[in-house]
């Protein structure tokens, strides 16, 4: 609840109490305003419904008294039916992030905090309150995200009894959802006449199961006006090719391997300008380092644009090394509490972009980089937790609010002076994924883990609120290079293919008949990305969960792509059946398999059939499904199904 700065000590008006006043509203939207008079507050609450079918609401907190107020905290909180007694949410880690956790809603409070100053790999997400047992296909959830980029918090609460409204004892108890931002101590206090607004808090509700919410924030997202509006180009990162090691011959060649299996965009990662030949320097310094870049990036960038491929650059603007130009020159441009360093995050600082010099800087390297050379998207990473954020403006009190907004404010002055470019948003993979950054950006990269294996869990679950269009996800080298683990050509592309796809691996390394198959799979990509990028995405519960499937239907029901996966050898020997919901049960529809090169060995280590072409209608699709054969483990299979 709010406090009185200016009475702190004696908790003056820690407990308001606001009256209606006035309400609005219209289709689709509400407005109700409260206030209280003794404590010179004004509230405003706004409720939208939004495309897709879910709603938002905020509080606006207006100070009309002459003394400061200090907020601790402002929360949108929804009320639930009693049937809801199950929690899902997520936690996670570097390269493993949205793991789920699911427990039963008992009487108190479940509460999550996210207090890296970042949304965080171990952020909620979306927290989803449901009936036990609900299912992807079937059961009422509710489901509930903070659309912010900063410190938040996520809480399901039961309390087994209020008091009566009328004082006559004890009443029925109440569930609530609900989140907003966690404010640091003294981050927001309010002058008269001063607001302090909450992010948007969406909610979404359904009876048709996990997929039935996921559908929601997927159709609010395709309706943005920053979702990409062009078909989603293969991708190549050079990251785990190359590394720090940039060398023209190298690049060039990766560009022309990329070009001759068909990738249409080539991004530049870490290592190109002033000082990086590790992740020990140079962050700061946004001009190409002329050491290792003779001339600038035009002879790669003109390279790749005569591949027929668009060119991409990797920056990390919040960030600054210690061993930099420009931290030598302002030690005083980072965030810090007070007059001591703040502890180092993979060998940099986090610079204060709360402060207008400091803004000015980023905005005018960066943008001489936009304007000199042909730059067509820009990978925005974060590698570090925005913690110790206290702002030097304002003698080292907590700034973790501010910074998110000068964030904002950085990326959105950017793309306002360069509308052509494409932004993906990166935090040391997917620890930045919410709906606020999700509003300016057309890309996220989902995890700095592209272990297929691994990858499957993440991109299944980072589905909850993000559709594939998104979800960058590439083809890596054989041998992960974070687990070691090997995996097989058709898993690596299965993974990417339900997601923005693209490749993260040195393509001089592979053979003639790896080449190959990955255009194959380029291929594919190309001519169903439409249908991957529009569709409502579909996870498939099977009582063995060593078999996994997924997919899209399109919206019109005219046809849909699923895959399967086997991750681990099958509890029985009965082959799993793939079920197609939501195609039209009156239809008929050709079913046929389109994994591109040879059918991978079955568990017995002969070639396993492929499905066969079959005709059958949208009813058995969804009741009975089609038998797989039996593929060895860490093996995809891609089906395809079209109305006839």
């Amino acid at each position: 609840g709010p406090g009185d700065a200016g009475g702190a000590a004696t908790g003056r008006d820690w407990s308001p109490a606001f009256r209606p006043s006035a309400v609005q509203h219209g289709p689709g939207w509400a407005r109700v305003e409260a206030g209280d008079t003794g404590a010179g507050l004004r509230l405003a609450t706004e409720v939208e419904a939004v495309p897709g079918g879910a709603i938002r609401a905020r509080h606006t907190l207006t100070n009309t008294g002459s003394r400061p107020y200090l907020v601790d905290s402002l929360e949108v909180v929804f009320p639930l039916p009693a049937r809801a007694g199950e929690v899902l949410d997520f936690t996670g880690r570097p390269a493993a992030e949205r793991i789920p956790q699911r427990h039963r809603l008992g009487d108190g409070l479940w509460l999550r905090e996210g207090r890296r100053g970042h949304t965080g790999h171990d952020s909620a997400t979306v927290v989803v309150a449901s009936v036990p047992g609900v299912t992807f296909a079937d059961g009422e959830a509710f489901g509930l995200h903070v659309a912010w980029s900063g410190n938040t918090v996520h809480r399901v609460e039961r309390v087994p009894s209020t008091l009566s409204a009328g004082g006559g004892g004890p009443a029925a108890g109440v569930t609530t959802i609900g989140g907003g931002e966690l404010l640091l101590p003294g981050e927001v206090a309010l002058a008269e006449g001063e607001s302090y607004a909450t992010p948007w808090v969406y909610l979404a509700a359904t009876q048709s199961g996990l997929d039935g919410l996921a559908a929601q924030f997927h159709g609010y997202l395709r309706s943005l006006p920053a979702h990409p509006s062009s078909p989603r180009p293969v991708n190549l990162n050079v990251w785990e090719a190359v590394s720090f090691h940039h060398d023209f011959g190298r690049l060039a060649a990766l560009a022309d391997l990329a070009a001759d299996v068909g990738a249409e965009r080539y991004v530049l990662d870490d290592g190109w300008f002033h000082g990086r030949r590790s992740d020990q320097a140079g962050l700061g310094d946004w001009w190409v380092d002329e050491a290792v870049w003779p001339g600038g990036l035009h002879r790669l960038a003109d390279h790749v644009r005569a591949r027929g491929m668009q060119f991409g650059l990797w920056i990390e603007p919040e960030m600054v090394s210690p061993d930099s130009e420009l931290y030598r020159a302002h030690p005083d441009w980072i965030l810090a509490a007070g007059h001591r360093l703040p502890p180092q995050q993979r060998h940099q600082f986090v610079l204060d972009l709360t402060r207008e010099e400091v803004r000015a800087y980023l905005l005018e390297h960066i943008g001489r980089l936009l304007s000199e050379y042909p730059v067509d998207c820009v990978k925005w990473d974060c590698n570090s937790d925005i913690v110790d954020a206290g702002g030097g403006a304002r003698s080292g009190a907590p700034a973790a609010h501010e910074q998110a907004r000068a964030v904002y404010a950085l990326l959105d002055e950017l793309r306002l002076r360069y509308p052509a470019v494409e932004w993906e948003s990166c935090a040391s993979g997917g620890g930045r994924v919410d709906l606020a950054m999700l509003e300016r950006v057309q890309r996220v990269w989902t995890s700095d883990m592209t272990d297929a294996l691994a990858r499957q869990s993440i991109q299944r679950w980072t589905g909850q609120l993000v559709p594939p269009e998104y979800l960058g996800a590439h083809v890596s080298a054989p041998f992960s290079q974070q687990t070691g683990r090997y995996m097989p050509l058709s898993l690596r592309c299965a993974t990417a293919l339900f997601g923005h796809f693209g490749i993260e691996w040195d393509l001089s390394q592979a053979g003639r008949a790896e080449l190959s198959e990955l255009a194959g799979w380029v291929r594919l990509y190309k001519r169903h990305r439409g249908l991957i990028h529009s569709g409502r995405v579909v996870r498939i519960d099977t009582p063995d969960d060593t078999a996994w499937m997924h997919g899209v239907v399109a919206a019109d029901r005219s046809a849909a792509l699923m895959s399967y996966v086997q991750l681990d050898e099958p509890v029985t020997g009965q082959p799993a059946a793939m079920r197609v919901p939501g195609l039209d049960p009156l239809r008929r529809y050709r079913v046929t398999e389109v994994t591109p090169g040879e059918r991978q060995p079955c568990r017995r280590g002969l070639p396993g059939p492929r499905v066969p072409g079959v005709e059958v209608s949208g009813a058995a699709l969804a009741e009975i499904g089609l038998a797989i054969p039996a593929l060895r483990v860490l093996t995809a299979a891609v089906i395809l199904a079209e109305a006839v």
